[in-house]
């Protein structure tokens, strides 16, 4: 079945002058315009294309990949705003993408950057974005297991911590007091699910599993270690914050990690230092 705003695998029909037409099922022949198509593509060939429609409505399809598609929120850039609502420079040349003023949470304006979701608005048939974010995420309960890698899009920042959208679909959180790397508004990052609380948001963080974590760390401790000509002037004596700064994580993970380098025979744990053995 086709679906409007999202990726599609359709097949070529045939060829015109200024494209190919895809076959959309139902009887429906989409246009692929000229500047999109293979130079080697026959009659008969699958490809995944991106489907929207045009300023008349007519369903289009390109190769282009928009900023996102149906079902996923992104920050955009308003290109222009009329009387019916803001556009937002969506990633397609010659589409930008409407938010009608119902979708607003306040009136956009000209080059401002917002986060939008993206959905099919079903009594138009038309793609759109609105601004009013909340209403889409946590309608369902969280299928999600503690520790699952999960993809979270950082949103806002609170007295607790980083408000989140986890997997395009729920509402996580960030605490700040358990954060020993910077978090940056407006990008995606790669978190785990500490806890799904009974209200169906999802607390979040930063470090895996604990074995996967202190692995990871040993690595990137023993790796500083030989960019620093074998020493690094900081033990396990040393405090939280130079631990923190050094290698963005808890005092009580640098101990695990360098206990287990310890134990691997890589490193000499001093006083107020830790030092690389040469490996047999």
């Amino acid at each position: 079945m086709l679906q409007i705003g999202k990726y599609n695998r359709l097949t070529i029909v045939r060829f015109v002058d200024f494209g190919a037409y895809l076959d959309g099922g139902d009887d429906i022949e989409i246009l692929l315009p000229a500047k999109y198509v293979d130079d080697n593509a026959v009659v008969g060939d699958e490809i995944e294309v991106f489907i929207y429609t045009d300023s008349e409505d007519r369903l289009i399809a390109t190769t282009e990949k928009p900023l996102a598609i149906v079902g996923e929120f992104a920050y955009m850039k308003v290109s222009d705003v009329n009387d019916i609502g803001a556009f937002l420079e969506w990633g397609i040349p010659g589409k930008d993408l409407l938010v009608p003023f119902r979708e607003q949470r306040a009136l956009m304006k000209k080059g401002g950057i917002y986060l939008v979701y993206v959905f099919l608005d079903n009594a138009s048939k038309r793609v759109v974005a609105s601004a009013k974010i909340e209403r889409y995420l946590g309608n369902n309960y969280p299928n999600i297991k503690q520790g699952q890698n999960v993809e979270a899009l950082v949103y806002a920042k609170t007295e607790l911590g980083y408000k989140c959208i986890v997997n395009n679909l729920f509402q996580g959180m960030l605490y700040a007091n358990e954060l020993f790397r910077p978090v940056e508004l407006s990008t995606k990052i790669d978190a785990y699910v500490k806890r799904v609380r009974n209200d169906g948001k999802i607390d979040l963080t930063l470090s895996g599993a604990t074995g996967e974590r202190i692995n990871s760390l040993a690595e990137e401790i023993y790796h500083k270690l030989i960019q620093s000509n074998g020493t690094l002037e900081v033990s396990d004596k040393s405090s939280p914050e130079l631990i923190k700064q050094m290698f963005h994580c808890s005092k009580k993970d640098y101990k695990k990690a360098i206990g287990l380098l310890y134990k691997m025979q890589r490193i000499r744990i001093n006083e107020d230092s830790i030092e690389a053995l040469k490996q047999k």
